[in-house]
């Protein structure tokens, strides 16, 4: 029996940077074009930055998978793709330390990026954002819905 494609579709959103924020992640199992099941995962925090969410949505589509997998990790986010695939190595060897001596920002988040991909196989693609890719737009939608409430009432507009 073939082992079901994992691919997990990632998004980050804030309002004001920093500002309110959340994080979206569709989960899609599937096997070959068949879709075998989907599951959508959102958060928010009341005061962050559009960077801490998107790691933050990668950071949970791997900490939902109740074991080791191959996932295929969909960001729209450069930041968060170019920082696992070609600067997190560096920084570690560096001391948590950027080419340019300074600290690392979001390092808690990096840490916590690097130890959940570790359990697993994980293939990072970058997709161009709000440019019609439905899953990536279903995950914008899943953030904006994770940040709702704290941007309610940050404006004053919710109960809070």
């Amino acid at each position: 029996m073939p082992v079901p494609e994992i691919i997990a579709y990632t998004d980050g959103a804030c309002s004001g940077n920093p500002g309110p924020g959340g994080w979206g992640v569709l989960l899609v199992a599937r096997e070959g074009d068949r879709v075998l099941k989907e599951r959508e995962l959102k958060g928010g925090e009341p005061e962050t930055t559009n960077n801490r969410m998107e790691l933050m949505a990668a950071i949970k589509a791997l900490e939902a998978l109740d074991r080791p997998s191959e996932i295929t990790i969909v960001t729209d986010s450069v930041y968060v793709r170019s920082g696992i695939t070609d600067w997190l190595a560096k920084w570690k060897r560096n001391g948590w330390r950027t080419a340019g001596r300074k600290p690392v920002k979001n390092e808690d988040l990096w840490r916590r990026l690097d130890e959940a991909a570790a359990r697993h196989t994980v293939h990072w693609k970058w997709v161009k954002g709000h440019a019609g890719h439905p899953e990536n737009e279903r995950a914008d939608a899943l953030a904006r819905a994770g940040m709702a409430p704290f941007k309610k009432r940050r404006d004053g507009n919710g109960q809070g």
